[in-house]
C-alpha cells in the first residue's frame, strides 16, 4: 500500500476513534426524582409534570471543560397502597434515560392512592437499581420528595443514604411541608448523611406560568419543527404519537408550558435516536442505505439510497435553522421571564431541584450560561 494512503488511513481511523471517545465521555448529569404518591401528594405531581420542561431547560444550559453535558433522568414513585407490599410500595417507573417524552408521558399518567411511604427502601432502591456512571467526576443526583417521617418502613434511611453517597450519589431531600417539621421528622438528616440539600416547599403552590412576548412565534416554531421528525423503525409512529401527545398535554397545561417544552426539543438534551432518523443518523445509531423498505415511512419509500440521504440531510439542515431561531428567541425571552418573576416568591419543586443541582454542580466544574 502507497505509503501516504497508509498514513491517510491511519488519521481517519484515530479521527472515528477519537469522536467515538469523545462521545462515550461527554460530561453526565443523572438525576433520579423519587416521588411520594400517596393520597396527599396531587399537587407535587401536578408542579412535576408542569415545571419537568423548565428543569431540563436549566440544566441544558450547563458544560463541564467547555462540553455540553448529557442529561439522563430516572423517576420512582413511592408510598401508593396500590403496588404491592411485599415491593415496599415502591415501583421504578422509569430507569435513567434521555427519552423526556416519556417522562413526560409517565408523569401525566401518574395518580395518588393512600399508602406507607418508605423513603430509606426507595433510595436503596434507586441507588442499587439504576445503572449509575461509576466516575465520581460525574453528577449523580437524587431528589425525594413527600411529607411523611424519613424514618418508616424496614430499611434505614441513614444505611440508604450511606450507600449512596459511597457511590457517589447525592441525597437531596425536598419535605412538602413545614421547614422544622421536615427537620423533626428526620428529612434534613437525610440529606446532610449524603452532602445533600434540604429544602421544604408548599406541595399545593399554584403555579405562576408568566407568558412572554415570545411564546407564540416559538410556539409556532415548535410547530414546524415537528415535521423535521422522520419516525423509522416497527414502532416509529408510535412514537412520534407519542411526541404530538406530549404537546397536547403541555399545551393544555399553559402557554408557558408548552414554550418550556419547544425550547426543550431545540436543545441537545432532546434525543430520539430510536425513532427518529435525524437524530440516528446524526448519532451514528442507523444505516439509513440498509433500512428496510417496511422500515421507512411512507413518505420515504421507493426512494434509493442517494434519496433517502439527501431527505435526511434536508430534515437535518431546516431543524438545526430552526433550533436556531427557537434558543434566539429564547434568549430574550429568559431574560423577560426573570425579570417578572423577580417580584414572586418560588417555594415550588421546580425552584427547589434548580437551586440544589447548580449549587451541587459547580463544585464539581460544571459550569452554567
Amino acid at each position: 500500500m502507497n505509503k501516504f494512503l497508509k498514513i491517510a488511513l491511519t488519521g481517519v481511523i484515530l479521527f472515528s476513534v477519537v469522536g467515538l471517545l469523545a462521545k462515550d465521555t461527554a460530561p453526565k448529569v443523572e438525576l433520579a426524582i423519587l416521588l411520594d404518591t400517596s393520597g396527599s401528594m396531587e399537587g407535587l405531581i401536578e408542579q412535576a409534570k408542569t415545571q419537568l420542561w423548565k428543569i431540563v431547560n436549566e440544566l441544558a444550559l450547563s458544560k463541564r471543560d467547555g462540553a455540553t453535558i448529557e442529561l439522563y433522568v430516572a423517576l420512582y414513585e413511592y408510598g401508593k397502597s396500590s403496588i404491592p407490599a411485599e415491593e415496599g410500595y415502591i415501583r421504578m417507573i422509569v430507569e435513567l434515560s434521555q427519552d423526556l417524552d416519556k417522562i413526560s408521558e409517565e408523569l401525566f399518567i401518574l395518580r395518588t392512592n393512600g399508602g406507607d411511604e418508605y423513603c430509606g427502601q426507595v433510595i436503596q432502591s434507586a441507588v442499587s437499581g439504576l445503572l449509575w456512571s461509576e466516575s465520581n467526576e460525574e453528577l449523580k443526583i437524587i431528589f425525594i420528595a413527600g411529607n411523611e417521617p424519613f424514618t418508616q418502613g424496614k430499611v434505614d434511611y441513614k444505611e440508604a443514604c450511606k450507600q449512596a453517597i459511597s457511590k457517589g450519589i447525592i441525597v437531596n431531600t425536598i419535605f412538602c411541608g413545614d421547614y422544622k417539621e421536615g427537620i423533626d421528622t428526620w428529612w434534613k438528616d437525610g440529606a446532610d448523611r449524603a452532602d445533600g440539600k434540604y429544602i421544604n416547599i408548599d406541595q399545593n403552590q399554584q403555579i405562576v406560568h408568566i407568558e412572554a412576548p415570545q411564546d407564540e412565534e416559538i410556539m409556532q416554531l415548535s410547530g414546524e419543527l415537528n415535521k423535521t421528525y422522520i419516525a423509522y423503525g416497527r414502532e416509529g409512529k408510535k412514537f412520534k404519537e407519542r411526541q404530538a401527545e406530549q404537546d397536547k398535554n403541555a399545551m393544555a397545561l399553559g402557554a408557558g408550558v408548552y414554550t418550556q417544552r419547544a425550547v426543550t426539543k431545540s436543545t441537545g438534551q432532546y434525543k430520539n435516536i430510536a425513532w427518529d432518523l435525524v437524530d440516528a443518523e446524526e448519532e451514528g445509531a442507523v444505516n439509513i442505505e440498509e433500512l428496510k423498505e417496511e422500515e421507512l415511512p411512507e413518505e420515504m419509500k421507493g426512494m434509493n439510497s442517494k434519496e433517502r440521504k439527501a431527505y435526511v440531510e434536508e430534515k437535518a439542515q431546516v431543524r438545526k435553522e430552526l433550533q436556531e431561531k427557537i434558543n434566539k428567541l429564547n434568549i430574550e425571552r429568559r431574560k423577560y421571564v426573570a425579570e417578572q418573576r423577580s417580584q414572586l416568591q418560588d417555594n415550588t419543586l421546580d425552584a427547589a431541584i434548580i437551586n440544589a443541582i447548580i449549587e451541587q454542580a459547580q463544585k464539581k466544574n460544571y459550569k452554567f450560561e
